[in-house]
């Protein structure tokens, strides 16, 4: 059981959102239920669930001018996860999907009885940032083989939840591999994030695990039986399910919060598929914890306490995307 806390939970401090072209809220009137996203990177920087609560966690920092990637929210990862692997690539860590301005697909604003969202999509010829040299999705390399691709991000509220959905269409010639990931930020109320009885991530029993921090845990299984936290200092795992058709990933994430009973939970579902056929789907979980948040200009020293990432993402295990065909990768928090 978790333990229970009476004390009054304090929302963390966001970075201020002001009157601005590039950020669009979109409220579902019949639940009052809302998202804010950035064009910059197709960044989901807020969701406000029916009863008001922010979800999602924004560095005070970030940079919401375009200049860098934002911190925090729910940033695009693709194509690749981390830093690049093709040798002499420059790429950026994580790709150039979070790093350029997208566009609002025409029509797709809405807001009906059911839900409430809007699409966003960017081509690969528009992507003027972090392509890098060296790789797949160079402007040289990509002209010469027709690697070519045009992503869209659908997102949706509704009274309960909110769900984005990336789909990944191959327009060119050649098929590519890809790594995708929405690499989210959840709020933490009350500066738990360090708090095992309140922050922590349950339902990644089963899976195998990349340890980033400790390569000592390299290849263990998570139990079925303990939750996964934060103690005791920096977390940066993946955790990889070892059945290659095990698509789905549901997880319920401690978020802090206090009074009677566990305290307030959220909870993520995550699917992909390629082609129409499902492929596995990967969990990051990640806090840079007091050296690293340090060392980051857009995060204060501070706000490791506010916050947890848990990240699906298609890692790598999974077919080539050929030419003609689309994949999807979809997230729904439940709050």
């Amino acid at each position: 059981r978790r333990a229970t806390d009476r004390s009054k939970t304090r929302t963390p401090k966001q970075a201020t959102m002001t009157d601005n072209d590039d950020i669009l809220t979109i409220t579902h009137s019949a639940s009052g239920a809302s998202f804010a996203v950035h064009k910059f990177g197709a960044t989901v920087i807020s969701y406000k669930s029916a009863d008001g609560r922010e979800n999602l966690f924004l560095s005070s920092t970030a940079k919401l001018d375009g200049s860098k990637a934002i911190r925090g929210g729910i940033p695009q990862v693709f194509p690749i996860f981390g830093p690049p692997t093709d040798a002499g690539s420059t790429m950026p860590q994580h790709g150039f999907a979070r790093q350029n301005m997208w566009t609002v697909k025409e029509g797709s604003q809405h807001d009906s009885a059911e839900h409430a969202g809007i699409a966003l999509t960017l081509n690969l010829a528009d992507a003027s940032a972090g392509r890098g040299e060296n790789n797949t999705w160079s402007v040289d390399n990509a002209k010469k083989d027709g690697t070519d691709c045009r992503l869209t991000l659908d997102i949706k509220v509704d009274s309960a939840s909110l769900t984005n959905i990336l789909i990944v269409e191959n327009t060119g010639s050649d098929a590519f591999n890809f790594n995708c990931l929405q690499h989210t930020y959840f709020a933490v109320d009350g500066n738990a994030a360090q708090d095992p009885t309140k922050c922590y991530v349950h339902g990644l029993g089963g899976y195998s695990v990349i340890d980033k921090v400790d390569s000592a845990n390299d290849g263990k299984v998570a139990s079925y039986d303990e939750d996964i936290d934060l103690t005791p200092g920096e977390v940066d795992r993946v955790y990889v399910h070892p059945e290659e058709k095990h698509s789905s990933l549901s997880v319920k994430i401690g978020v802090g919060g206090g009074g009677e009973g566990e305290g307030k939970t959220v909870k993520m579902e995550a699917m992909g598929e390629i082609d129409e056929s499902p492929v596995p789907v990967s969990c990051v979980v990640w806090n840079p914890y007091i050296e690293k948040a340090k060392a980051m200009g857009d995060f204060t020293d501070e706000q490791y306490k506010e916050m947890i990432c848990v990240e699906p993402g298609l890692l790598g295990h999974q077919p080539v995307l050929n030419p003609g065909k689309e994949a999807r990768f979809t997230q729904i928090i439940f709050a």
